[in-house]
């Protein structure tokens, strides 16, 4: 089949929209299987029969769509797919979202629905959240609500996306489709484009993108703006509602009063915001290639009390582009075990210019980037030279405002830990005096 990858998606809708305009995708992908729960059914109606294999497509790319929008209760991952910026997709919610956004676009007065809901948040986000935090209550408290992340088994030919724990209604593939869903359905219910444009400038396909960030490796910050604080409760209330008087779902939610209800949303809503809004995205290990750890890693102690501050130096230039990361990181872990002898690639984190964080060690094992304070610290290194310039300011609000205090709020760090540069533990230049006078103004340096 053709590669799993957004690219792939891209030129299915090119085709479909240049011969057959009068199938609109978003109702096919609906038809496949794209919008089958209950609540996206109410809001979006039942979906169209299944039409016969579009000649645009070929019987490879027909088969490819239909894998990618047939539901799995089970497996909601496997209907993603691989976006330039690194990130995974669902295709689902992505495409649900944005059909959303062109209805309203036509005047479309909203659904006609018990409780008033927003439909673009509940074909997206907010009744797979409600639901997989229901389903964690009570006797199903063992049930993860929401992750994990994935990996896929070949970045340039993606076939098959395997997740890293056990799954949740809502896995990282599910979150990321859904906030691209709200906020390309936004995008579009102001000024509709044709489908395939719309992706292509928002995930970067074909558009020089190793000049600069797509529009989707932004998607966090996004979402956070355009939802705002309450916004996602008060949809995953009015979700709860709806579901309390559909059939399918009535017996998941009898006998559950209002304060319950409200009570089970709020939670959804802030664990929701924590994770996938004011905690920055990691790119896991097997997304950058890593190779093995060699020999037996030791477990770090946590809340680890420092965090200390790194430059690579080489590579001296940053890394803008999912790709020029990846590479980034397998060159400096290939020259850590190689050249300098270690176990692993030294850094707990480094920080990309494409807005990622890269998984070194990681939270939990001790790492080789601060003589004699490896396991008292998080080493986290921005990828470039910061001798006389600084990392762009997305890069140093990505570890400032976001990877600190999350780090604090999940418990890996003291809440009053100390900040420091590379250079004040050891003899270095090391993080680079520009980038050394920037983190002397953070919270916590000392």
């Amino acid at each position: 089949l053709p590669p799993r990858h957004v690219d792939s998606v891209v030129r299915m809708v090119e085709a479909l929209e240049s011969t057959e305009p009068e199938l609109p995708v978003t109702e096919l992908a609906r038809a496949l299987g794209g919008c089958s729960t209950p609540g996206c059914r109410a809001v979006l109606g039942e979906p169209p029969a299944i039409p016969p294999a579009p000649p645009a497509l070929t019987p490879e790319q027909w088969q490819l769509l239909g894998h990618l929008l047939h539901p799995d209760p089970l497996a909601p991952e496997r209907g993603a797919v691989l976006a330039p910026d690194g990130s995974t997709v669902a295709l689902g919610p992505l495409l649900a979202g944005i059909e959303v956004g062109l209805k309203r676009a036509r005047g479309w007065p909203g659904p006609a629905t018990g409780p008033p809901l927003d439909p673009l948040y509940a074909v997206t986000i907010s009744e797979a959240l409600g639901t997989s935090f229901l389903l964690a209550r009570g006797g199903h408290s063992h049930r993860a609500t929401l992750g994990p992340a994935g990996c896929w088994d070949n970045v340039e030919d993606p076939q098959n996306y395997t997740l890293l724990g056990p799954p949740s209604p809502v896995p990282d593939a599910v979150a990321n489709g859904a906030m691209d869903g709200v906020l390309l359905g936004a995008q579009v219910a102001q000024e509709p484009i044709p489908l395939a444009n719309l992706l292509r400038g928002y995930y970067g396909t074909g558009n020089g993108t190793e000049k600069g960030r797509p529009p989707s490796s932004y998607r966090r910050r996004d979402f956070g703006v355009l939802t705002g604080p309450g916004k996602l409760e008060k949809e995953v209330v009015a979700m709860l509602r709806v579901l309390q008087e559909l059939p399918p779902t009535q017996e998941l939610l009898e006998d559950m009063g209002s304060e319950e209800l409200v009570a089970i949303a709020g939670q959804a809503a802030r664990d929701f915001t924590e994770v996938y809004v004011e905690c920055p995205a990691i790119v896991p290990r097997c997304m950058w290639g890593a190779r093995p750890y060699r020999g037996t890693p030791k477990a770090l102690t946590l809340p680890l009390g420092s965090v200390f501050i790194h430059h690579t130096f080489v590579p001296s230039t940053p890394c803008r582009t999912f790709p020029a990361c990846a590479r980034a990181m397998r060159d400096m872990q290939r020259f850590h075990q190689d050249t300098r002898g270690w176990d692993d690639i030294g850094y707990s984190f480094v920080v990309g210019s494409d807005g990622y964080l890269y998984q070194g060690r990681g939270w939990h094992w001790v790492g080789a980037h601060t003589k004699g304070y490896n396991s008292r610290g998080y080493g986290v290194g921005y990828v470039g030279d910061f001798s006389a310039t600084l990392p762009d300011p997305d890069a140093i609000a990505l570890v400032r405002d976001g990877f600190l205090p999350c780090a604090v709020r999940t418990g890996r760090l003291h809440h009053n830990y100390t900040l420091r540069g590379h250079r004040q533990m050891g003899r270095t230049d090391c993080p680079g005096n520009s980038l050394f006078q920037e983190i002397e103004t953070w919270h916590g340096f000392e």
